[in-house]
């Protein structure tokens, strides 16, 4: 029982938190509802950043349509339709969407979307980050292998990545990229051929973060270590 209130004033002098925080999400709707999913924006419902098309084209879609997004929102709920992909086998990594976001203040940073996919599209998704907003490396790829099909709550951990945290220019890419092994896209129905008029539908993109403990905080920390070995070695006594 000592051990367990030591421990409990031990995190509450540490300030933890233990719920991740927000930091930024695109949900792609419509700022006013207009019960419309072909409207939509690419400013984030929570939190400050920014969506932008890389070497793609961009249009807001039905966020609820083959079984739907994760979105909690209906009839208004909108996509971020994405097309224009490179032909077969050319541009390889090259095109998809970015998000940039700041990580100051925040640690142990995740990062998590909606997709899907068009029969035609590129079946294989390569995440890549960048510390710069410039410079970017793969990390994750995933594997969209059905058509039609919405692919929810896709998720990264950058956590382990030296520099994620606490960056004003961390940045994430969403990108096509070839069947591995190969030198060509694969299509996202096993039946299907792959097109550049494929097309990848985002929704729900989130980044969350746990908040970097103040300085304060650090102080208040040690002090509850100091409390909690002092009660242990009492109860030892």
């Amino acid at each position: 029982m000592i051990r367990k209130t030591a421990l409990a004033l031990l995190l509450a002098a540490a300030g933890v938190n233990a719920h991740a925080d927000t930091i930024v999400q695109w949900n792609f709707n419509s700022p006013t509802p207009d019960a419309s999913t072909s409207t939509g924006t690419l400013n984030p419902a929570v939190g400050s950043g920014i969506a932008s098309l890389l070497n793609t084209t961009g249009s807001f879609s039905s966020g609820d349509a083959s079984g739907g997004s994760s979105d909690p929102a209906t009839g208004d709920d909108s996509g971020w339709q994405t097309t224009s992909y490179a032909t077969q086998g050319t541009g390889n990594k090259s095109k998809g969407v970015q998000f940039k976001f700041s990580t100051v203040g925040y640690t142990g940073i995740h990062f998590s979307y909606d997709l899907r996919h068009s029969n035609t599209s590129s079946r294989y998704e390569q995440v890549q980050y960048s510390l710069d907003g410039n410079t970017f490396k793969d990390f994750a790829t995933f594997d969209g292998n059905s058509g039609d099909t919405w692919f929810n709550g896709r998720s990264v951990d950058f956590s382990s990545i030296l520099g994620a945290s606490n960056n004003a220019n961390f940045a994430v890419r969403v990108v096509a990229t070839f069947a591995p092994g190969t030198n060509s896209y694969a299509a996202s129905s096993p039946s299907g051929t792959y097109g550049t008029a494929g097309t990848w539908r985002f929704d729900m993109a989130t980044a969350t973060a746990m908040p970097v403990p103040e300085p304060k905080n650090y102080a208040m920390f040690l002090a509850g270590i100091g409390l909690m070995g002092f009660m242990v070695r009492r109860r030892s006594r």
